[in-house]
């Protein structure tokens, strides 16, 4: 449901504003509107600082886990510890280039042996040139001796099919013509640059050990983000404020749950230069949202989520998609050996008590269940059917009569969900509008259901109520009335006829596109189980005959295929769900959007 609010409009004394907001800011329930604010330049630096955080915290949880890597003793503070790891961070990708290039630099110099660059300087001096080249080996082995006749040539070493050899020459001669490669002359020989290396790693170490203690006090530095969140929110909040009186006088808005009611007002009371007016909001407010839902709806929450929070005054819809989004869920899936696995992974999450994924379990193990029951009625188990598997005579005929309609099944539900929508769609537009702004809906309504009675009820020898029968051309009658000439009763009766033909057309084409969407709950099962079924014979057939291997490779092959299968269900079962609630379900439930969800003016958790 969606948590009933306050609307609160602020006035006080511009000198008190900061002691005010202060204390708002410790009481942690009031969420100022902000709407239209623009950070400043000090602010954008606050929002780069924040993100810098976010990115320090992923490095710290990556340098963790990796192996070798030594925690040191954390900081005293969590801005020491975030400066240290800027210029640890810094420093260590910097070293980690030159350690990179001084290393490949090393191993070129390791082809001319050992060698004294002063000789080569003192050689120089004296008027004697050494010109370093390297080619392919094959090429050296054609082209030696036509050189040597011209040169002077040394070979020094050949390696991986290439050869390096000197040219030695004399002071004021031209460079030799010599089709090679030309190396430039080693400042510094193998040793030399080794040892560089070495200095490089030992400097790294120092900075590892920096970092070492940065992610020893990622706490700290988790802290010192949420203070810069506080500082930045603190700073939107009182830039927000509307001067009056020639900037004497700042107006605030805020919004409060009403089960907060007493401490604001208490706390508000008790500010002698802050005068407030509470009322209740209206639809045409900008009012934030904050949902509260019972034990089974709250995790599908989650699911909600990825399209938006409903608007203040409607329905929140989460409790009503909730038990449609578990049974499309177990109609992809429609393997009960698949849905125990879901049950299990959410319970072991669960039992774990894995950070920030308690409700996300409770999902997994309501979808899990749901899984269960659907893949029990269809009679499959890790692609083993159970029809005529020695299971008794009236659940064999149960599963083979759902595996039969298992089409008109998942049409049914749609049929179903779309007209639970409807119904949930005048009550919505009756609570935030008032009854009559619903009769377009509620005859739309009104006819469709006259339909389905009408084609149900004689199946089942109920022919009071029949496409011949009188109530259904009296119920017809009323539908339409409230569908084509009071779908706005404010409007001119043939304004509203034409509107309410348009709106005919529109519903009939648009409720069997609706209907025929849900087909695809029928295909995702039908594929899933396939190839479930495909795995199992795979594992039979390629299997050898030796006991023990047999099992082995059955076990191999049947934990890689169902893996493969489980995993790509679950992303068909999570998807297709989806989009059938925010596009069939919200679009005739008359689903609005709220532009903002309830973010109380509070310090953060982890100061």
């Amino acid at each position: 449901m969606i948590v009933k609010m306050n609307k609160y409009t602020l006035v006080l004394y511009h000198k008190a504003q900061e002691e005010f907001l202060q204390r708002l800011q410790e009481l942690g329930v009031v969420d100022i509107t902000t709407t239209g604010w623009e950070p400043n330049e000090g602010e954008r630096a606050l929002l780069q600082e924040i993100e810098a955080h976010k990115e320090a915290a992923e490095q710290f949880a990556t340098l963790a886990k990796k192996e070798g890597f030594v925690v040191g003793e954390p900081y005293a503070t969590g801005e020491e510890a975030y400066d240290h790891y800027r210029q640890a961070a810094t420093k260590i990708e910097a070293l980690n280039n030159q350690i990179a290039k001084a290393t490949k630099e090393a191993e070129e110099l390791a082809m001319w042996g050992e060698f004294s660059p002063e000789a080569i300087d003192r050689l120089a001096a004296e008027g004697i040139l050494l010109h370093f080249y390297s080619c392919y080996t094959s090429e050296y082995g054609h082209a030696i001796d036509a050189w040597r006749e011209k040169y002077t040539i040394e070979e020094i070493a050949e390696h991986n099919g290439t050869t390096y050899f000197v040219v030695v020459g004399a002071k004021g001669e031209p460079m030799p013509a010599i089709d090679a490669q030309i190396v430039r002359t080693p400042t510094t020989n193998y040793q030399g640059k080794m040892a560089e290396v070495k200095a490089l790693e030992s400097e790294l170490a120092e900075w590892n050990g920096v970092m070492g203690r940065c992610v020893a006090s990622a706490e700290l530095v988790a802290q010192h983000a949420c203070q810069l969140k506080d500082s930045l929110q603190f700073s939107s909040v009182r830039r927000s404020g509307k001067g009056e009186a020639e900037g004497h006088l700042i107006v605030l808005q805020g919004w409060a749950p009403e089960e907060n009611a007493a401490a604001v007002d208490a706390m508000l009371d008790a500010e002698p230069e802050v005068i407030y007016a509470k009322e209740k909001p209206t639809m045409e407010d900008d009012t934030p949202v904050k949902l509260r839902n019972g034990w089974f709806a709250k995790p599908f929450e989650f699911i909600g989520d990825f399209y938006a929070v409903p608007k203040y005054g409607t329905i929140d819809l989460t409790p009503y998609f909730a038990p449609f989004y578990m049974l499309f869920f177990g109609f992809c899936i429609g393997d009960a050996g698949y849905g125990a696995t879901f049950f299990l992974i959410g319970l072991f999450m669960y039992l774990k008590k894995m950070k920030g994924m308690k409700l996300i379990s409770q999902l997994v193990m309501w979808l899990g269940a749901a899984s269960v029951l659907f893949g029990l009625c269809v009679g499959n188990v890790y692609g083993v059917s159970l029809i005529d598997g020695g299971v008794p005579e009236w659940y064999n005929g149960a599963m083979k009569f759902i595996n039969e309609q298992l089409f008109y099944i998942a049409l049914a539900c749609g049929i179903v969900q779309i007209v639970f929508a409807l119904i949930l769609n005048v009550i919505n537009t009756t609570i935030a509008y008032g009854f009559t702004k619903s009769f377009g809906t509620l005859g739309w309504l009104i006819i469709l259901l006259s339909c389905l009675l009408a084609f149900v009820l004689p199946m089942v020898g109920v022919e009071a109520f029949s496409f011949s029968s009188p109530a259904f051309y009296v119920a017809m009658g009323v539908g339409a009335v409230l569908m084509l000439l009071l779908n706005n009763v404010k409007r001119n009766p043939l304004v509203n006829f034409g509107s309410g033909l348009w709106d005919t057309y529109n519903n009939l084409t648009g409720l069997l596109g609706d209907v025929l969407s849900y087909v695809r709950l029928f295909a995702i099962s039908l594929s899933g189980g396939a190839l479930a079924v495909v795995f199992n014979d795979l594992a039979g057939s390629l299997a050898p005959d030796t006991p023990g291997l047999r099992q082995l490779v059955m076990l191999l092959i049947l934990a890689f295929g169902h893996g493969i299968n489980i995993f790509m269900s679950a992303i068909g079962a999570f998807v297709h769900p989806m989009r059938l609630t925010f596009i069939e379900f919200y679009k005739n439930a008359g689903f609005e959007a709220a532009t903002r969800v309830y973010t109380p003016f509070k310090k953060s958790e982890n100061n």
